[in-house]
């Protein structure tokens, strides 16, 4: 039997209708026709494509998926009506998508050393954090225009606090320094050689490692996670008294900015987790997601800082991201290959409701797509970034760029991964559209 579905025995026919939500020119006629059942997506994708170009000559041929029962199609049609229970003797219904294939693989923007964060929240730019303690701002593959300078450790995770602002954007960056950062440049800054710029606020209050940072959604805070098993509230709006300001005495030289610093405290702190708060989120205005080496995810109110959720995954956790239907979905991972989703929303949330094991080393990162219910991305120690779509059990494609751990990953601009890893590249694959 050939599972292509281009050749072979085809004495055994199904009899399919093919549905769409896709818009004109994708559709095809509504009338049943038969195929035969050793077919799979790639032989269906072929039928469709013909469907079409009855109708549109000029039709060029792309790749489809298909969806019986809203679940993706990964094996012959008759396979998955035995696998499924599904008889084939009536009018099978087959919904085509277009199919997520990444359209180009951009050149990688080096690094001085490991890549261990990135965020792709703001459509004008992109901010990567690096072991060599700095911060970058990319406004392209390769286009430095910003260099974030002033830890003494290694940056662990970075965060764009106001994406859709306007020409002054801030942003935050966590270090191995026990500090926070808090900078300020102009996104529609062009120009050849990097900016050096100096943090206008420095945030300290942590006894160890801040691991991870996020921003409130209205961006007049931000909450970070430390290796001290603390998470701590900060404000990045609050007024600069004389008290607070530090001078930063130094010489102005040809491409770097002299700002003056002040210093921050935290406003409050979320205490609970017994080791490294590994990752942390601030998806609503009172609600807190964290992620921690303790083996559990917790949900905290903001306000009161009392934890509403604890659910215990029995692995250290490395990431966590909310997401999927009605942003209401969790996923993690952690020291295992496993990436996992859970549903808060449904009784016994300690179950996961996915679980996807495709990996074969320690998950580092995972993100929803901020517009899709059903597609996330994943980074692994395996040096691999990983699509999936909740509608099957296997990756939609696997990037495999990376010569070394993938440590961290992340969507720009809606159909773009961004990804870094231990080989001290930011990688770019580019036309991964979901939608």
């Amino acid at each position: 039997m050939d599972t292509d579905g281009n050749s072979g025995d085809a004495s055994r026919v199904v009899h399919v209708r093919f549905i769409t939500k896709l818009d004109r020119p994708f559709k095809v006629p509504n009338s049943s026709i038969s195929v035969a059942s050793n077919f799979t997506r790639f032989g269906l994708s072929s039928v469709v494509n013909n469907l079409i170009q009855t109708e549109n000559p000029d039709w060029e041929v792309e790749p489809f998926d298909f969806l019986i029962n809203g679940e993706l199609v990964r094996m012959s049609l008759e396979n998955f009506l035995l696998a499924k229970g599904i008889s084939a003797e009536t009018i099978l219904e087959i919904e085509y998508i277009r199919a997520v294939v990444p359209r180009k693989e951009e050149e990688p923007s080096l690094h001085d050393d490991w890549v261990s964060a990135v965020d792709g929240s703001s459509p004008r730019f992109f901010l990567t954090g690096c072991y060599d303690g700095l911060g970058r701002v990319w406004k392209a593959a390769g286009v430095c225009t910003h260099i974030l300078e002033g830890h003494s450790e290694p940056v662990s995770s970075v965060s764009i606090i106001n994406p859709e602002g306007a020409d002054s954007v801030t942003v935050a960056t966590a270090s191995k320094d026990r500090t926070l950062r808090l900078w300020k440049f102009n996104a529609e800054d062009t120009r050849r050689n990097p900016l050096k710029i100096s943090a206008f606020k420095i945030l300290r209050g942590h006894r160890a490692s801040v691991q991870s940072v996020a921003a409130q959604t209205s961006g007049n805070m931000i909450c970070s996670g430390s290796w001290d098993c603390t998470i701590n509230l900060w404000q990045t709006n609050e007024p600069v008294s004389e008290g607070d300001t530090v001078s930063t005495k130094k010489r102005k030289t040809i491409g770097q900015a002299k700002e003056s610093q002040s210093e921050g405290e935290a406003v409050s702190s979320l205490v609970g987790h017994t080791q490294c708060v590994s990752s942390v989120k601030w998806p609503e205005r009172e609600t807190i997601y964290s992620a921690s080496w303790d083996h559990s995810i917790r949900r905290w109110n903001a306000e009161t800082g009392k934890d509403s959720l604890n659910i215990f995954c029995g692995k250290a956790l490395n990431c966590l991201d909310i997401g999927g239907e009605s942003s209401a979905l969790v996923a993690a991972g952690g020291s295992d290959p496993i990436l996992k989703i859970w549903d808060p929303r449904k009784p016994g949330t300690s179950a996961p409701v996915y679980q996807f094991s495709s990996h074969t080393s320690w998950v580092t990162a995972c993100k929803w797509h901020e517009k899709s219910w059903f597609h996330l991305i994943s980074a692994s120690h395996d040096g691999k970034v990983m699509l999936w779509d909740l509608r099957t059990a296997w990756p939609l494609f696997v990037i495999d760029a990376h010569k070394d751990k993938a440590l961290c990953a992340d969507w720009w601009r809606g159909e773009t991964v961004l990804s870094g890893g231990a080989d001290s590249k930011l990688c770019m694959t580019s036309g991964a559209s979901v939608l």
